[in-house]
């Protein structure tokens, strides 16, 4: 069975006695678009959910981790941070193939571009502001209360992702890239010390995993908890800013060269003061470093998406070879980053 079909038979039998409101029959069809964990929507009788699968195929280590997603989200139930009401997660292959979990479908509005082309300069800014605000609560979510403490290890998060990610890339690596090289070098040798801040981090935070109420700023739930582990919260805050830097393009998905003031759009600065306000800090210092870890991380994670696409086990093939193309800009863009001029 290919990735795009779902063998809802098999899903039916096991959710059985175990999902009370679930019923037969069931009919799934596929979210387009991502690149990460297939998703589809599974119409039933009684209501719409949403089962997240791994992809088929040879995955590398740690990736696409269903169970931790849906954990985390279990876990944050009942915080300030919006999410999916999760149901079931079987981790039997036997199933359909490959592990998979069952959550709410959340009817909301998502936006690919961050210009927002559809809404006016007063909506814009009520998103940024909400944006901002859930960033700063996943932030500030206690994770010994909600039991996530042992959710990530301890230790310099920067370092340790450094490592994992230089892995991922060399073990998906298609060619050689010495800006990525040079990038992953300075990385190590410029490595922050410690700071002691500990946090929930989402790993993939930006406009696009996000979604509002059809009329108002309010985000209904936040998606793609895959990255999601322990550790340090300004590797969250400095991807938003570095996908901001991106073309204002469909492909970029970014705000590079946009008039954000006129458009109601916020600014880097004014998205890092106001997060600061609500984490209680007073500012950040070496924020160039976070930012050319982020571009780092990104490359590492589209190499990964490019890897797959070629060996023909990509959530949508063609997409992962367009995103593929973008690893040695992002390569650029974190030593730019390094030096402050991004």
């Amino acid at each position: 069975m290919s990735d795009t079909q779902l063998d809802t038979a098999a899903v039916s039998a096991w959710v059985a006695g175990r999902l009370p409101g679930f019923d037969r029959p069931v009919t799934a069809t596929k979210f387009s678009g991502g690149q990460s964990n297939p998703t589809y929507r599974l119409q039933t009788r009684s209501g719409n959910y949403v089962l997240r699968r791994k992809p088929p195929g040879v995955l590398l280590k740690s990736a696409h981790a269903v169970d931790r997603e849906f954990r985390v989200q279990q876990a944050l139930a009942d915080t300030d941070v919006p999410v999916a009401r999760v149901h079931l997660l079987c981790e039997d292959d036997n199933v359909i193939g490959a592990a998979f979990y069952l959550m709410d479908e959340v009817p909301g509005r998502n936006f690919d571009q961050p210009s927002l082309p559809d809404l006016d300069p007063t909506e814009r800014d009520a998103l940024m502001n909400e944006m901002n605000r859930v960033l700063a609560a996943i932030h500030n979510v206690d994770i010994d209360a909600v039991g996530l403490s042992d959710f990530g290890p301890t230790g310099n998060y920067y370092q340790r992702q450094l490592d994992r990610w230089t892995k991922q890339y060399h073990a998906s690596q298609t060619e050689d890239l010495a800006d990525m090289t040079a990038l992953i070098d300075w990385l190590d040798t410029n490595m922050p010390d410690d700071d002691g801040q500990r946090t929930l981090v989402h790993g993939d935070y930006r406009l696009d995993n996000l979604l509002f109420a059809q009329n108002g700023p309010d985000c209904l739930a936040v998606l793609d908890w895959e990255l999601s582990t322990i550790g340090h919260p300004y590797a969250d805050l400095a991807a938003v800013i570095m996908q901001w830097s991106m073309p204002a393009t469909t492909e970029g998905r970014g705000l590079a060269g946009v008039d954000r003031e006129k458009l109601g759009l916020w600014s880097d600065e004014r998205f890092v003061t106001e997060y600061c306000h609500r984490r209680g800090l007073s500012g950040i210092k070496r924020f160039e470093f976070y930012l050319a870890f982020c571009y780092f991380r990104m490359a590492a994670i589209l190499q990964g998406v490019k890897k797959r696409a070629l060996d023909g086990n990509a959530s949508d093939p063609k997409r992962g070879l367009q995103l593929g193309a973008y690893v040695p800009e992002f390569a650029r863009g974190g030593l730019a980053a390094a030096k402050g001029i991004a």
